[in-house]
């Protein structure tokens, strides 16, 4: 929840009917209400602020520069670190905490960013009277990233099926636990979706055409668009629901969620996108326990959700699929992005360059 501690006076020209601060969040968020991820997103700055600025007894249209930079530096650094700083965990858990580790600076940027699109949406309706994050003197131009590393490659993504394949099943839960993992991994890996895109999905999302099925999504930037489902993935989805005492395949207009919560109505319940990320990660830390390469290792600890896309991406290049069809599946904006993916490319680069010698005389 929204902390609601200090009240505004917008006065008669203010374009919202906002009392407070956080009901004054709470109606810029509801503009983004049609993107869960963006919502979530969005939200998460927000209450980060708040909470920040209730702690000096401050309210959002008190906030200066010096403050603003004050924040910046916080989102580095938070502290005091036992009050900020805990493990990932469900925003209803009793120990949640608003950080799981510091900001990197493209992270702190991102939230600046968003932070200064909130202030300039309050001052648009008149709630607000500056934005002091207009102010800030973004940081210069940094060097081209060196390539997206953030994907399995075939050892790690090979270790990683085999604990997804081991899962603990000595208890009904257990094999409840078990086979949801499966398909989520499956699910992510075969599609190259987003978490958001999953957790917001349900049956009545998938449909035949031509005697193939699709799964309709609204992704990222609000954008509609058809993912083609492989039938590896279908008799993946069947297993998974059958697992659940559910058909094999989805009806018209089912509301079931494409991936459920385990335990009492949790059929009927959709996974959280954080639920998804956890999920994930636990199944990530569990395969790098033992493995004896230090660089698998590394990896698996490190790898998030959104690696599977990364791997998605890859994986599809590595096996041949065309350049332009993968960047349609993963939708991306530019196909230069796809492009990013395509390590094949690299390698040849690599394997060139040992044409090119010093000339020497003999």
């Amino acid at each position: 929840m929204l902390p609601d501690v200090f009240r505004a006076d917008p006065g008669s020209h203010s374009l919202i009917q906002a009392q407070s601060d956080a009901q004054a969040v709470l109606t810029w968020l509801a503009e983004h209400a049609d993107r869960p991820a963006t919502l979530a997103a969005y939200r998460k700055e927000a209450e980060r602020l708040l909470l920040w600025l209730d702690g000096r007894r401050q309210g959002l249209a008190q906030v200066k520069r010096e403050d603003v930079l004050d924040y910046r530096r916080f989102l580095a650094s938070p502290h005091p670190a036992e009050q900020w700083l805990g493990p990932a965990r469900p925003r209803s858990h009793p120990d949640w905490k608003p950080f799981s580790k510091p900001l990197s600076p493209a992270s702190v940027e991102h939230s600046l960013t968003v932070l200064g699109a909130l202030f300039a949406y309050l001052n648009d309706a008149g709630y607000l009277n500056g934005n002091p994050f207009k102010l800030l003197r973004r940081r210069g131009a940094r060097k081209a990233p060196q390539g997206i590393e953030r994907f399995l490659d075939a050892d790690c993504w090979s270790h990683l099926q085999s604990t997804l394949n081991n899962l603990p099943r000595d208890t009904d839960r257990e094999i409840r636990h078990a086979e949801r993992a499966l398909w989520l991994f499956t699910l992510l890996y075969l599609t190259g979706a987003r978490r958001g895109e999953v957790s917001a999905a349900r049956a009545g999302d998938l449909a035949r055409r031509n005697g193939n099925w699709w799964w309709h999504v609204v992704g990222k930037g609000g954008v509609s668009a058809r993912i083609p489902l492989s039938d590896e993935l279908m008799d993946a989805m069947a297993r998974y629901r059958l697992s659940l005492g559910l058909s094999p395949q989805p009806s018209v207009g089912e509301d079931t969620p494409l991936v459920c919560r385990v335990g009492g109505k949790g059929q009927t319940q959709p996974l959280s996108d954080k639920a998804i990320y956890l999920i994930c990660k636990e199944v990530f830390a569990r395969a790098q326990a033992g493995v004896p390469s230090d660089e698998v290792r590394a990896r698996l600890l490190a790898a998030s959700p959104h690696w599977l896309r990364h791997t998605a991406a890859s994986h599809q290049l590595e096996a041949g699929v065309p350049l332009l069809l993968v960047s349609q599946n993963l939708r991306h904006a530019s196909i230069q992005t796809t492009r990013r993916y395509l390590h094949s490319e690299e390698d040849a680069r690599h394997e060139a360059s040992r044409l090119h010698k010093l000339k020497r005389d003999s």
